[in-house]
Parts: C-alpha cells; structure tokens; sequence
C-alpha cells in the first residue's frame, strides 16, 4: 500500500455520512423554520468532517500503540498498526487535523454567533475544545474512556444532542425542544454502529483490556441491547414527525424498513467478521433517512 493510500484510509472516509447526519438533520429543521444560513451549513459540515477525522486518526494511533490493533483484529487492517504510518507521523497528523478542525469550528462560532449572548458564545468555544479532546482520548492516553465502556454515552451526545442542537441553535439563535426526538434518534443510530464495531471486535477488544460495553454485557446481551438502540431510534424519529401533522413527512421513515431486515441479519450472525457490512449498512441507512428527511421539509416548507 503507498502511503497516500495509507493516509486515506486512516482516515475512514466511510465513517464520514455518518457524522454529517445530525448536521443535516438540525439544518433541515432549520431550513423548514426559515432560518438557513448556506455559510453556517457549509462551515458546519467541514467542522464535522474534521472532527470525524480526527477521532479516526487518534484512534488509529490509540490503539495501535496499546496494542489492540494486533494480528488477531477482525476488522479492516490499520495503519500503526500495520507499521505503513509509523505512531509519531500518526501523532503529527492528529495534531495538525485538531488544529485545523479548532479553525473551522471558531470561524463557524464567528458566524454563527451573531445576536447570541456572550455567556453561550463560551459555552460554544469550549464545546468545540471538548469536541477535539473527547475524539483524541476515546482511545489516546491511560485514561482513554473507550477502553472503560464510555464510548457509547459519547457517540450519543456528539453525534445526536450537540450535532443536531447545536447546528440549529446557530441558525436559529434560540433552541427548539422538538429536535430533542430528533438528536436522539440520529445519537441512537450512531451508537447502535459502534455497537456493531464492537461486537465485531469483542473477542480481541476482550483479550487487549478494551472494556467495550459489549465486552462488558457479552455478545448475546449486546444483541439484544443493539436491538433496543434501532427501535427507540425509530421510534424518536417517529415521534419527532407526529407534531407536523403532515403523511408526507413520513417518507422519511421508509428507509427504516432497512434496519430492520438489518436487525434480523444481525441476530443470525455467528462469525464476528461478517459484523461489519452491517455496519456500512446502518451508517448509510442513517445518512439516508437524513436526506429523506431534508427532502421532504424542503417539499412541505410553507
């Protein structure tokens, strides 16, 4: 593998749709509301990607220097850990992508902080810090909270509460309680991949001290626990649409019909490996249900 490619896929741009989703869904809302702002989603959804991007490179670095990327990993082969990016190219990358994403996420607090006061334009600053220390310490450093069954709390608060309520109360100024149901669906779905990546990992995760969640409940339970994270995401969404009164907004749920021919294939899987085209499947299941979403509120705009 050059090392361009090795680069590239450090970086795991198939995670990307995944992470743009709550921006997507909070801007949808936020188009339907008359407050759409092209710069605020362009900035919000470069700020996200470098987020993202971050996370994927320190947890490469995180866990190939803890060894727990190793021979014996299910998953798709990573770069420390397979000696094409050595740990201190990995840590200079981590550091120029957290500098680069502080950037992006001040400019978009700039812009979108106007009419704000300044008590919340803080709070935003140090969101947008906390946002780069919680993706470089989920697997980064003695204390990395992914290694003691936290991951799961975190990817539903970054990916479902501060992506979909923040992106909005940028646009709007203000906050909208009925994008709680919405945040919360988008969180559930993306906590429900990680669960994926997790059982798919269990074994190894187990054997290197990576004390997922699923390694702490067990496979058979983490089924069972993936099953509750689909349904109350759909039901959330669900829930968020009733209040519009309108049947065609609920085109939008259509593709949830993929997961749950997804959750069905989930039950049946035995080997470990074939945990992750389902995966793929829900993070683009989710980025699907987010444009249907955007599409239909741009139709029933008044």
């Amino acid at each position: 593998m050059s090392l361009t490619k090795a680069w590239i896929s450090a970086m795991r741009l198939r995670t990307l749709p995944l992470s743009l989703s709550g921006i997507i869904m909070g801007s949808a809302v936020a188009y339907y509301t008359d407050h759409w702002d092209s710069v605020i989603f362009s900035l919000a959804m470069i700020t996200t990607i470098l987020f993202q991007i971050v996370s994927n490179l320190a947890n490469d670095l995180g866990d190939g220097v803890k060894g727990t990327d190793n021979e014996n990993r299910v998953g798709p082969d990573r770069m420390v850990q397979s000696g094409i990016i050595t740990s201190q190219q990995m840590k200079r990358a981590v550091i120029l992508t957290s500098i680069l994403s502080l950037i992006s996420a001040l400019t978009l607090l700039y812009v979108g902080s106007k009419d704000l006061p300044t008590g919340i334009i803080w709070f935003y600053a140090g969101l947008a810090i906390f946002c780069i220390i919680a993706a470089i310490t989920y697997t980064v450093g003695k204390k990395a909270y992914g290694y003691h069954g936290l991951g799961d709390l975190m990817v539903f608060i970054f990916f479902g509460l501060v992506s979909v309520l923040g992106v909005y109360s940028l646009y709007a100024k203000s906050f909208l309680f009925e994008n709680i149901l919405l945040a919360c669906s988008v969180g559930l779905l993306s906590t429900a991949v990680l669960n994926l990546n997790n059982m798919r990992d269990f074994s190894n995760d187990a054997n290197s001290g990576k004390n997922t969640l699923v390694v702490k409940m067990g496979p058979n339970s983490a089924k069972f626990y993936h099953t509750i994270l689909i349904f109350l995401a759909i039901f959330c969404l669900a829930g968020f649409m009733i209040p519009f009164k309108n049947p065609i907004l609920f085109i939008a749920l259509i593709p949830c019909t993929l997961l749950i021919v997804h959750l069905r294939k989930v039950m049946m899987i035995k080997e470990p490996k074939n945990f992750d085209p389902e995966l793929k499947k829900v993070a683009l299941t989710t980025f699907l249900i987010s444009i249907v979403l955007f599409i239909t509120l741009i139709f029933l705009k008044p």
